[in-house]
């Protein structure tokens, strides 16, 4: 076992909620190919990070992948730390519709709900 799965095993997962599954699943069966949502961090934004979304189809060796109801999400190893114990979620409202993290990381964020800070 290497020291990167090590460290996963002693870390609080991350969570994919079901209307993220669900979501992720209807983007799939709309592109007619399965497709995983990768969740990173990037410095940046008014707070100091900011989340990034893409979907991807392929995963890479260091990524942490996270499944539910047929769905998948994809953080990296340098992203892992700051997102350690969020939730990934999908919400549908008047305003937006669109990929969201719980980060209990998080000491602060923007009013978008993008950028945050640590």
């Amino acid at each position: 076992m290497s020291d990167f799965e090590i460290s996963l095993s002693r870390a609080p997962t991350l969570t994919l909620t079901p209307a993220a599954a669900r979501r992720l699943n209807a983007i799939g069966k709309s592109e007619g190919r399965p497709l995983m949502l990768r969740v990173a961090v990037d410095g940046g934004g008014c707070s100091g990070f900011q989340y990034r979304f893409d979907l991807v189809e392929t995963a890479e060796p260091d990524d942490l992948k996270v499944e539910r109801d047929g769905a998948a999400a994809l953080v990296d190893s340098v992203s892992l730390d700051l997102l350690r114990g969020s939730e990934i979620d999908f919400a549908d409202e008047l305003a937006a519709a669109e990929f969201r993290v719980r980060n209990p990381n998080a000491k602060s964020s923007c009013g978008c709900g993008v950028s945050f800070s640590i």
